[in-house]
């Protein structure tokens, strides 16, 4: 039995969402990719879009919609322009998330695939997460310290290990109980969402050179390698701590499944130089799957149809395929 339809939140509808979500369904034979419906706005739709659209009621009716028009699970429409600045936009893209999650929580969806919100936003209505991320595992019932946020290209997976944090304070929160929990989320993830059977990762130093044997710093003594020596003690395939600045490139990249980072920047940089219009956010360590194409709301160009579709497109088909792993036999 194939897998019921993925719930694909349309993001603020004053940002570029509904334009790649759209693109996405125009190209869904091109990219085979698998049945989804939108959540949102209708009217951020027609904005940007004068394709087809098939308003429904039900998940169920979203497979026999989809080969002819996109379907749509509709929140009050907000009527926000592209590029719109009315928080009005921020709470309908709210309520399209809490629909969709709730959607894929009760199995009504396989997944869940977000579309980009604008945080800052959020925050003035009311929204009180870091992120979509800690959102979705909120709702979930899973403590964020026991999710993974992996981001994905076509020759990269990375995970960083603190997140939304300012720089000066990620030594003081970094632990090797957090490094632990982390590795673990990542492992599991990969193993059920992708069927990696035995991942390989690869640890990242904090410092120059990781620590140059604590001369530019004892984090990699005291904190990594003892948490490198508890994942591998479990049996798990973990080496490190390794430079970040030679852990990147072509030839490396070739010998580990994830890269496990210690900070954001040192995770999403090299993700984003390498596949800037392909990467995704895959929620690792949750009962649904949740994916995400990495890129904000891009509100500067919001209604022109400059649009690049290519990371919704990868979200989309990634949450399809983690789907079909995680299907009942």
């Amino acid at each position: 039995m194939a897998p019921a339809p993925l719930a694909v939140s349309l993001g603020d509808p004053a940002g570029i969402g509904a334009e790649v979500i759209a693109k996405s369904w125009e190209r869904r034979d091109a990219e085979a990719l698998p049945p989804f419906f939108a959540v949102g706005d209708e009217g951020a739709l027609s904005a940007v879009w004068q394709g087809p659209v098939a308003v429904i009621e039900e998940p169920a009716e979203a497979a026999a919609a989809f080969g002819e028009a996109l379907p749509l699970i509709r929140v009050s429409d907000a009527t926000i322009p592209p590029g719109g600045l009315d928080l009005i936009g921020a709470r309908n893209a709210l309520d399209a998330l809490e629909m969709a999650v709730g959607l894929a929580r009760s199995g009504a969806a396989s997944g869940l695939v977000t579309g980009p919100v604008s945080k800052s936003r959020l925050y003035q209505v009311g929204f009180v997460h870091p992120g979509q991320t800690e959102f979705v595992a909120e709702r979930c019932g899973v403590a964020s310290d026991l999710t993974a946020m992996m981001l994905a290209g076509p020759t990269l997976r990375v995970v960083p290990v603190t997140t939304h944090i300012p720089l000066r304070q990620v030594p003081e929160l970094l632990s090797a109980d957090r490094i632990v929990c982390k590795g673990r989320a990542a492992i599991k993830g990969l193993q059920r969402q992708f069927g990696i059977g035995q991942p390989r990762i690869a640890v990242a130093g904090l410092n120059p050179h990781a620590g140059e044997d604590g001369a530019l710093g004892r984090e990699e003594i005291d904190v990594i390698i003892p948490a490198i020596e508890r994942l591998r003690d479990e049996g798990h395939d973990v080496s490190g701590p390794f430079p970040a600045d030679v852990l990147f490139h072509a030839r490396r990249r070739r010998d580990y499944d994830l890269a496990l980072c210690m900070y954001h920047d040192q995770a999403l940089i090299p993700l984003k130089t390498l596949h800037f219009d392909e990467g995704i956010n895959v929620t690792l360590g949750l009962p649904i799957v949740r994916t995400s194409p990495d890129h904000g709301t891009a509100f500067d160009i919001a209604g022109r149809n400059l649009a690049d579709p290519g990371a919704m497109i990868a979200a989309i088909r990634t949450a399809g395929e983690c789907a079909r792993r995680l299907a009942p036999a």
